[in-house]
């Protein structure tokens, strides 16, 4: 006879294809509904494709307990970062990020075009396990555009 855990892995589990749907994300953005406990039944991770329109940020958030993973398709994305929000870095079409469980960050694409990403997290929930940070007189400044050499 087989035990529990035996009988758990032998049990067959049908693969979901996802042709998304969107949604306004509470931290900012638009996300396409991807894969999610929601949309397919996910147990231990999500992936959804977020578009930020030119000249928008997000909201200062974080994951509790779940890391994400964030690969920029096109556009450009600023992302503010860290506990006071004080790290920044500018990524590009081709970029990664990894941002690590119960880190504060907050993506501002203040470029001319609008920025796709696809976001992946530990969390197979699509808006449940973050956290808006309110954080009171932190105000990311965009970095000086760079200019010719003089």
């Amino acid at each position: 006879m087989l035990s529990a855990t035996a009988l758990h892995r032998h049990t067959l589990k049908q693969c979901t294809v996802g042709r998304t749907g969107h949604y306004q994300g509470v931290q900012g953005g638009v996300f396409g509904a991807g894969v999610s406990a929601q949309s397919a039944g996910a147990e231990r991770l999500c992936l959804h494709r977020l578009v930020m329109s030119a000249g928008t940020r997000g909201r200062p958030h974080l994951h509790e307990a779940h890391e994400s993973a964030i690969f920029i398709q096109s556009g450009q994305v600023e992302v503010w970062h860290g506990p006071e929000l004080t790290e920044h870095v500018v990524l590009h079409p081709g970029d990664y990020i990894h941002i690590p469980a119960d880190t504060p960050h907050l993506p501002v694409n203040g470029g001319a075009e609008e920025m796709v990403c696809l976001v992946a997290r530990t969390d197979p929930d699509e808006q449940e396990g973050f956290r808006l940070e309110p954080i009171p007189g932190i105000r990311p400044r965009r970095a000086p555009a760079r200019g010719p050499a003089s």
